[in-house]
This record gives C-alpha cells, structure tokens and sequence, in this order.
C-alpha cells in the first residue's frame, strides 16, 4: 500500500497517534533544549511492521510548533513523494526514506546538528572516550561516517549511510555533519539523542580544560553500557516525564 501525503491524510487525528504524540513530544522538548536548527532536522517513526511507512516532520516547521496531526505519513515505496504538494524536505526524504526501507530494526530514526554533537564530529579524532557514566553508555556502540559530501540531497546518501550502521549500532556520528541515532522506539531514539548530546558535551567541558581525560577501563565502560541497554524502563519513563510537563505547559502538541 502506497501512503499519499495529502492533507486529508497526513492530519488524520486517529491514525497512529500514539506514535504521533510520543514525536510530536520530543520536537518540543528539542527545541527547548536548543537542539534544534532554524527550520532543519527531521525525526521519523516507522508506523509499519516492515519500517517503510512512517511519520516524519512538515517542510519548513519549526520543531516548537510541531503537531501530532501535521506530521506527515509517508511510504519509502512511493518514489513520486517529493512530486506531492505536500512533499517533504528533500534531505528528509533521501535520507529518511533510504534509512526506514533498509532497516527494520529502526522504528524511529532521529537526525540533529545539535550543538554538542556536530562539534565531536568536527574533530579530526571524534572518539566518545568513556570519561563518566553518560560517555561510557555508548561504548562500542558508535558508527563513523566520514563521508561528508554536501548536502543529502540523492538516493545514494541514503543507501551509503544505511550500509554503516549495523545491529549492533544505535549512533552515527555525521563527520562535519551532525548526529543520527536509531532506536526499537520513540522513546529509545529520543532518550539517547538527549544522553548522547549530554555525553559529548561532557567530553568537550573536559576538553576545554587542557587536562588529560581520565578515560575508564574498557571492562568498565563495557559494564557499564550493558547496564544502561538493561535499563529498559527508563527510556519510557523519561518520554512520558517529558509529555506531563508539554501536557501542562504546551498541550496543543497532541493536537
């Protein structure tokens, strides 16, 4: 089945609005964060079992203004989607689309030049040392794409990053680029883009200092990450924390 981004589509209140809530909740609580970039970046969530259907922000809206029922819903099988009047951003699509057709495992992918992130990638060595309990959790669990070639603006973007991540990945760090990270939910993707972005600022404090990093053992830092990927409530517990405080400050999101 081919999903059309047709107004009458795409703003139905009833169609996947869970999924269109928990999204709709972590655009807000980015843009409070300052994690956000003008009208840029683009969070998905798959919405079909096989991951080619999903939702996925409008063009040109700004991640404080983002609704439940304007996300769009989009088919990674319709090759006309950037013909429709209400398309999306073409890097949204290329990269968005390319990455939910090729793997299933991600239910929701999110991508974000935040400030953090987009400095770790700007250095010539990027590494996360794991230096405390935030930069250890993503331990061996970093992909590098040192690709960076312009704007993502071609089928071959997709493709080329899709191939990079692996089951074993949740986190692409874009060289010169940004951040992606994938996850089995919205609130798995949401809760490690907001502890990556905290680890790497941890990391560049540390920098800044002109002190020698006190890095962790590996075992250590193995340990550790095993017991955050073990700590499966918390992820929930973090998004619906977010979407009480959006409930009573900003309720218009889950419109």
């Amino acid at each position: 089945m081919k999903i059309s981004s047709a107004p009458s589509e795409h703003r139905s209140e009833t169609l996947h609005q869970n999924e269109r809530i928990d999204l709709a909740a972590a655009f807000r609580w980015f843009a409070r964060l300052n994690m956000h970039e003008s009208v840029a970046n683009h969070l998905s969530a798959a919405v079909s079992a096989d991951g080619t259907q999903f939702l996925i922000n409008p063009r040109g809206q700004h991640f404080s203004r983002v609704r439940a029922s304007e996300l769009l819903l989009l088919d990674a099988n319709d090759k006309a989607t950037l013909q429709h009047k209400q398309a999306p951003d073409p890097t949204a699509w290329y990269l968005h689309a390319a990455l939910h057709e090729r793997l299933p495992q991600a239910r929701c992918i999110m991508h974000l030049h935040s400030k953090y992130a987009t400095a770790l990638a700007c250095l010539k060595d990027p590494t996360m040392h794991a230096i405390d309990i935030n930069t250890a959790r993503f331990f061996g669990r970093i992909a590098l794409d040192p690709g960076f070639a312009g704007m993502a603006l071609s089928e071959d973007e997709g493709q080329r990053v899709a191939q990079l991540m692996s089951t074993e990945k949740t986190v692409l760090l874009l060289a010169n680029h940004g951040v992606l990270v994938i996850g089995a939910s919205i609130a798995a993707a949401f809760d490690e883009l907001y502890y990556f972005e905290r680890a790497a600022e941890t990391l560049l404090t540390c920098y800044a200092t002109g002190k020698e990093l006190r890095v962790l053992p590996d075992a250590v830092a193995r340990l550790t990450e095993q017991q955050w990927r073990s700590y499966t409530h918390f992820t929930t517990d973090h998004l619906s924390s977010v979407k009480a405080i959006l409930d009573h400050e900003e309720p218009d999101y889950r419109q």
